[in-house]
């Protein structure tokens, strides 16, 4: 939980001399951009600033505004008030408004969600456009604050360009989109409402438990509005993230569930990630002799080459884990929040003794499948419940069968790596090849398609910074953008994040923004002509890959499956001004990376893949229905599948 720096402490701005009454005489914008400035996170000793910087693109609503107010205390950094000066808020010009909350939220996992960027857009759809990103942060609980502009507080204007107009309610705008998928919602129609909202953002960014979107949203005339703040609301404030401890009855009543554990399992989430607990989690599994598989965001948090990891659980896991999940008697949770790719739909765990025990700073995920709860920090939990544990181990057959599991999965996938009698290479070859020439604190970015499932499956990550994967919302265009924040909050890594062709088409405007701020990243694009996923997944389900390949409509039958688009990716990125090189089979592509790995500027590496994989045999299941009627052959097939499928699927009572 966060708690504001004391008044008396060194950061109190004392009562200037011009300022008699202790005010200063400020925008809205402006006071929000010096009230940011000044705002602190801490833990574990190490403070610094909270929001480092402000990405925003300007339209009516916000150039006159914030953008004014980041303009002058660049230009005029001195406040003219006796107080000491802040170090001025950088400004980050983004392309794109969906692009830079996805930024934001790449930086802030990357700090362990204690720094993130403000954002803002214009009114309307620049906006708007900033929902996606905020739902994506509040799923996967990161903080990112959002600064949407807004109509006309006084109404002088009525209906401003672009607004919505209710007939039911007055005040309501595009932004209320906003309210389902952000944490902190406010409206700033007076000036002097900024000071508790401010506050009540800053506690909601920094709390572990309830972080993820925060949305101020502020009038465009509210934002040039002048108001005299008492200089009190700009003092230097920290916020400090605490480590919550358990309740020692709560703590006891996991150990007494675990200690009758035959087949017991851990399911490593983000959580242990953003808590730094990497060595807390690696101390309890050699003490207690559990194996820990992993989620999307959990993976790393144990060395890929630690005995006791096993690796991906769930729809897109490996065997070994899957196997070891469908046995557990008691399943423990750290820092998951039990997604259904997790749980494959709810018949990962199949044995019906099986029982919960949840360690995580937030309660409505530590309860989750009616578990023995345990609401706490995950490096302090994973340490007492190991003192708690204390002459408990797993069977040592357990942990032997855990780790031949593990051997029979790697040689099962082993051709997944190796190269094929075929024109291209899968995606699943130059995955191989990334693994062994990534060092351990470099990082891989993906996100969405059929990347993340091969990742899981197959990605030996070596340190809990190396695999950054967005698979909570899983949002197609996130991972260029999320190179840029990843690069900000990383400059010493080699950044690299993998692009299908599809993807790029959603979403490529940031590269103009890591050439104007000159960051070094590695886009490899994986160029395969269509949707791979999602037509593999329409494949199965008895939709003949549908509408997922990319091609031009046959004048005489009316569908588009005609001859490849002639679009042109390298031309594309280089018209941004970035190096591309362009390759059809592995070992070019590792040639093409150390060359990009010398280069000081960011480099493109074109790859052209087979379409078809191969793939790392699955043995999770997600649900998604079929048709439960229809004249074909294919879907009337997938149909008695999916009721064979589902027939483990239950509730985790």
């Amino acid at each position: 939980m966060s708690h504001p720096q004391h008044p008396a402490d060194p950061g109190t701005i004392s009562t200037a001399p011009n300022s008699p009454d202790g005010t200063v005489r400020l925008t809205v914008g402006q006071a929000l951009v010096r009230f940011l400035a000044a705002q602190y996170s801490e833990r574990d000793g190490t403070r610094q600033r909270l929001i480092p910087g402000a990405f925003g693109i300007f339209g009516h609503g916000n150039v006159a505004g914030i953008g004014q107010a980041l303009l002058q205390q660049l230009e005029d950094p001195a406040r003219g008030d006796g107080a000491e000066d802040e170090a001025p808020m950088p400004y980050y010009q983004a392309r794109n408004e969906q692009n830079m909350v996805h930024t934001a939220v790449a930086y802030a996992r990357t700090r362990h969600r204690l720094q993130t960027f403000a954002c803002t857009a214009s009114i309307g759809p620049g906006s708007t456009n900033m929902v996606t990103g905020a739902a994506l942060a509040t799923i996967d609980r990161i903080p990112v604050l959002l600064l949407p502009s807004d109509i006309f507080a006084s109404r002088a204007v009525d209906p401003v360009l672009q607004q919505l107009e209710d007939e039911r309610a007055a005040d309501v705008s595009v932004n209320d989109a906003f309210r389902p998928v952000s944490r902190f919602f406010d409206r700033i129609w007076r000036p002097e409402q900024l000071i508790p909202s401010a506050l009540a953002a800053m506690r909601v960014l920094t709390d572990p438990a309830e972080t993820g979107a925060v949305t101020i949203c502020l009038p465009q005339d509210v934002q040039a509005e002048a108001h005299d703040w008492p200089l009190e609301f700009f003092r230097e404030r920290t916020w400090h993230v605490g480590r919550p401890v358990p309740e020692p009855a709560a703590l006891q009543r996991a150990a007494a569930v675990i200690r009758g554990a035959e087949k017991p399992v851990v399911v490593a989430g983000g959580g242990v990630v953003y808590a730094e607990a990497s060595e807390a989690l690696a101390a309890f599994a050699e003490a207690t002799g559990i194996p820990v598989l992993d989620t999307q965001a959990g993976k790393g948090a144990l060395h890929a080459d630690h005995p006791l990891c096993i690796g991906g659980v769930g729809a897109t896991g490996n065997d070994a884990a899957n196997t070891l999940a469908a046995e557990a008697d008691v399943i423990i949770g750290v820092g998951t929040r039990y997604t259904d790719f997790t749980t494959a739909s709810h018949t990962a765990f199949r044995n019906p003794a099986a029982r919960f025990v949840n360690l995580n700073v937030k309660a409505f995920d530590a309860a989750k499948h009616s578990a023995e709860m345990v609401v706490t920090d995950a490096r302090t939990g994973l340490d007492a419940l190991r003192e708690e544990l204390t002459g408990y181990t797993a069977p040592a057959a357990h942990g032997e069968r855990a780790r031949a599991l593990r051997a029979d999965w790697e040689e099962l996938v082993a051709p997944c790596f190796a190269p094929h009698d075929q024109e291209l290479p899968a995606q699943t070859e130059i995955f191989g090849a990334l693994n062994e020439l990534m060092g351990d604190t470099d990082v891989v970015i993906n996100a969405a398609g059929s990347m993340p499932g091969d990742l899981q499956a197959l990605w030996k990550a070596r340190s809990p910074q190396q695999y950054h994967l967005e698979y909570g919302y899983s949002c197609m265009g996130y991972e260029l953008p999320a190179s840029l924040g990843v690069k900000m909050a990383a400059p010493d890594s080699e950044v690299v994040a993998i692009i299908g062709d599809g993807t790029f088409q959603m979403a490529p405007q940031e590269i103009a923004t890591i050439v104007a701020e000159r960051l070094k990243v590695i886009l490899v694009v994986l160029q395969n002509h269509g949707w791979s996923s999602i037509g593999a997944l329409s494949e199965s389900l008895g939709s003949q890959r549908f509408g997922t390949k990319y091609r031009m409509r046959d004048e005489s039958s009316g569908k588009l499956d005609g001859s490849t688009l002639p679009f042109d990716i390298p031309a594309n990125i280089r018209s941004y001004g970035l190096e591309v090189q362009e390759v059809s089979d592995t070992e070019c592509f590792r040639e093409a990376y150390r060359r990009a790995e010398r280069s000081a500027e960011a480099t493109a590496i074109v790859v052209n893949t087979n379409l078809y994989g191969p793939h790392p045999p699955g043995s999770g299941w997600w649900d998604v229905p079929v048709s439960q009627t229809s004249r074909l052959e294919s879907t009337q097939r997938a149909s008695a599948e999916y009721e064979a499928a589902r027939a483990p699927q239950r509730h985790y009572l």
